[in-house]
């Protein structure tokens, strides 16, 4: 019987501590996501500018497939 109980404990301790680190992670990866947004296009033009070139729309879409093949 002690078992039994020391079992169900394991349990509920394993479902809380798992529904707590979702949580956690959750807005962990929420909060990373606002500080580094992933790459758009906007930032796509700047990088061009910033190196002496103006980029055209095909040069844009071509660097946004690429990094779209990457991940």
């Amino acid at each position: 019987m002690e078992f039994v109980i020391q079992l169900v404990y394991l349990v509920i301790g394993l479902a809380i501590g798992g529904a707590l680190g979702f949580y956690f992670t959750r807005k962990h990866f929420e909060k990373e996501l606002k500080e580094n947004p992933p790459v758009n296009e906007k930032m796509i033009r700047a990088m061009f500018l910033q190196m002496g070139r103006k980029p055209s729309e095909a040069q844009i879409k071509q660097v946004m497939k690429a990094m779209g093949a990457a991940k």
